[in-house]
């Protein structure tokens, strides 16, 4: 007897479907969690976006879309996935609300010199002498001031204040800088969520009162480490020491800030994953070697577990000694997840321990999303992590295959070399956002330094630290200098190669966000899905083609302005206009220097014609015309007052009026023309730096104060009558924002 069998039914279209995809998402196993750390990213970014302060509303929707979100995720995980994109999106805008609505409101400090006492917080060497933090400051007679006031003191002032007294001193203090130019970083939003209300110089020598009061944890420790090291380790080498050991970068000259940034090496001065790793590193090298060589402890307690849980107390304590920074916390958070996954004998490193380690500074410090240090050093990390899934696999077989010792140390070298890479490649489109340059020989100057800051410099760093107590971290310090001598020489020397630092225009916001979109993909995705990120990277990294830089920039103060052409950038500055401005406006540009406007006659082409009294600007025949009225230079002017220039000439501006699209003055325009825009002192007193697009038959202007709108940090605008400020230029508030020769590398 035989069996027919029916043949089989070929699957629907449905189900042909269903199998294709199953592959693919059962490859992203464990994969999905990461995304909610990114969307949450988001949300904070598109708070700090907006032009008006929301209310808590978000906050109260997520709760209800988290429910949601898990019943989905019972019927099918991936649903449940989407709907927690959302929620955490808006977790992510309301913690930033939350956090900003709980913060004190800004000083309104005075314009003329007063004295101002308070205990000192903090103490900061610098190449000329220092700088103090004072909390609760009294501000003349006023009450304690809720925000933290940094004073410079004169370089020959012989106080020497310490944290925990008290300093009384005549000073002149400013307000937070606002940003040098529209879309520019923001040092009063910073400062805000910094807690910093302002900072200022000393005009007289500073009084002390010693012990009046309880320092900051750790504070006092931090000031005579900087002390001891600069006067152990004399010169650069002992700045450099001091910011490796303590987090304080301040005292170290100009010009080994640039070599190090040129050169991609940067990120040795910034306390970061890299050192925290040595320090925990080697700690748990050292105590698990001395518990395994004392055969009574070795038999009664697990050395391994010990040690880690050491090494990690020892990374707190480091941490909270160099001040907390970003880097320190991610790296921080991710050695206790190591450290529980090794006594709990789970894997120890993955993209979802570091999502967690962002979600935990998110939460703690929203506003630090912005800031190039959080964006690098996770940015870093979630690079070389993906690069050891899909790399590490394979060097392990060749170095089993071939398990000799030379191999080993070539093995060796090609890690630090494609540690460099990744973490280069990752951090490029950061670095191009906030610095405007690329470092060409990185890879070279950091195979060569790195070596040298793990296995020489930090070992006998932390050396030292252990024998301070004992007076005998003399000679420790002595070979730590040896060794920063050797990595400033290395930094010198690539710094000087041909083309190592080029400067490029800046890589606008949206198209930072597209790259860091195309980066999470690739890195977080398993499969050839994820090659899909590399043109997404791609489109991002050419934003900066859509979007040019403006034809026309003119700052806060009225004293400069920039005029872009094709064969360069003109400037034109009057006399006390800031340098530190004018050093962004380059990096905005992405020009290595500017141009000066001709006294008379034409340049660029004929897109310059000037005269003494006023230049027409035309960057292109069929764009809009600018007329920039010229004034003499003001008179000298005594400390404390405004300097104020002549008017335009009267001429120069009946002539244009009406003729040009837009005049630009710095000093005020008296008589207003009739018709066409204009931009002169009193435009960017109430509205801050004025940037310029020029069109066919008209210019698109915008202002600071519309790029930011209504926000916490922003200043109303000013009132008739109220005193005019002095027009002081924004600077680097200690820290608050990129500095020009902050670290242009990720802190690795």
């Amino acid at each position: 007897m035989t069996l027919a069998l029916a043949p089989a039914a070929r699957p629907g279209l449905l189900a042909r479907f269903g199998a294709a995809a199953t592959g693919p998402l059962a490859l992203q196993q464990g994969r999905r969690a990461p995304w909610l750390a990114v969307a949450m990213g988001a949300g904070i970014l598109a708070y700090f976006d907006r032009t008006t302060e929301p209310g808590l509303a978000a906050l109260a929707v997520v709760p209800p879309l988290l429910l949601l979100a898990i019943l989905a995720g019972r019927w099918a995980r991936w649903a449940g996935w989407a709907l927690a994109l959302p929620a955490a999106g808006l977790l992510g805008f309301g913690i930033a609300a939350w956090q900003a609505g709980r913060q004190p409101p800004p000083l309104v400090l005075p314009a003329t010199a007063v004295v101002v006492s308070g205990l000192v917080a903090e103490v900061q060497p610098l190449p000329e002498g220092q700088r103090v933090t004072l909390a609760g400051a009294r501000i003349g007679e006023a009450p304690p001031a809720e925000r933290s006031l940094r004073i410079r003191l004169r370089a020959e002032d012989p106080a020497r204040p310490m944290p925990g007294d008290r300093l009384t001193v005549r000073a002149l203090l400013r307000e937070p800088g606002a940003p040098a130019a529209p879309g520019a970083w923001d040092f009063q939003r910073a400062a805000f969520f910094s807690g910093l209300g302002g900072s200022g110089f000393a005009l007289a020598a500073a009084t002390v009162e010693p012990g009046a009061g309880e320092a900051p944890p750790l504070a006092g420790l931090r000031a005579r480490l900087d002390r001891q090291v600069g006067a152990a380790i004399p010169g650069p080498a002992g700045a450099v020491s001091a910011a490796l050991l303590t987090g304080t970068q301040s005292a170290i000259p100009p010009a080994e800030m640039v070599a190090m940034r040129d050169s991609g090496l940067a990120h040795l001065l910034s306390v970061s994953g890299l050192h925290m790793a040595i320090v925990i590193g080697v700690v748990f090298a050292a105590l698990r070697i001395l518990l395994a060589a004392i055969p009574w402890v070795a038999l009664r307690l697990p050395g391994k577990p010990v040690a880690a849980v050491a090494a990690l107390l020892a990374g707190a304590f480091y941490m909270l000694l160099t001040g907390s920074q970003v880097p320190m916390q991610r790296c921080l958070a991710m050695a206790a997840l190591v450290t529980l996954a090794l006594l709990t004998g789970r894997r120890a490193l993955s993209p979802r321990a570091l999502a967690l380690a962002a979600v935990v500074v998110m939460l703690l410090a929203p506003a630090e999303v912005l800031g190039p240090s959080f964006q690098m050093s996770f940015a870093a990390v979630l690079a070389l992590i993906a690069g050891h899934e899909a790399l590490g696999p394979r060097l392990s077989a060749l170095r089993q295959r071939h398990p000799g010792l030379l191999l080993r140390a070539g093995m060796m070298l090609l890690g630090v070399a494609l540690t460099s890479v990744l973490a280069g490649l990752a951090t490029a489109p950061f670095g191009l956002h906030h610095f405007g340059r690329l470092q060409v020989y990185g890879v070279a100057a950091n195979a060569l330094a790195v070596p040298i800051t793990s296995f020489w410099v930090m070992p006998a760093g932390l050396l030292a630290m252990l024998l301070l107590p004992l007076g005998l971290e003399a000679w420790p310090l002595a070979v730590m200098g040896w060794g920063v001598e050797a990595i400033l020489a290395v930094a010198r020397l690539v710094a000087a190669w041909p083309g190592a630092a080029p400067a490029l225009p800046l890589l606008p916001g949206w198209g930072l966000a597209l790259a860091t979109f195309g980066f999470c993909w690739l890195c977080l995705w398993r499969g050839r899905v994820r090659l899909l990120g590399l043109p997404t990277i791609l489109a991002g990294l050419l934003a900066g083609q859509v979007t040019p830089p403006p034809d026309l920039l003119v700052s806060a103060d009225g004293r400069m302005v920039a005029l872009r052409t094709d064969q360069g950038v003109y400037l034109h500055r009057m006399p006390g206009a800031s340098a530190f401005t004018r050093e962004i406006w380059a990096r905005h540009f992405g020009v290595a220097g500017f141009l000066t406007l001709p006294e008379t006659g034409a340049a660029a082409d004929g897109a310059l014609l000037c005269t003494p009294a006023a230049c027409r600007f035309r960057p292109s025949p069929d764009s809009a015309e600018v007329a920039l009225l010229r004034s003499a230079p003001p008179p000298r002017a005594a400390p404390g007052q405004i300097r104020r220039g002549t008017p335009p000439d009267a001429a120069a501006l009946a002539e244009a009026c009406g003729q040009v699209a837009l005049l630009v003055a710095s000093e005020p325009i008296r008589p207003r023309c009739p018709s066409g825009l204009s931009i002169d002192r009193f435009t960017v007193w109430r509205d801050g730096a004025q940037a310029v697009w020029l069109a066919e038959g008209a210019a698109r202007v915008l202002s600071d104060r519309a790029a930011r709108g209504l926000r916490p940090w922003v200043p109303p605008p000013p009132l008739p009558g109220r005193p005019e400020p002095l027009p002081l230029a924004p600077r680097d508030e200690g820290g608050a924002g990129p500095a020009l020769a902050a670290q242009d590398s990720a802190p690795r």
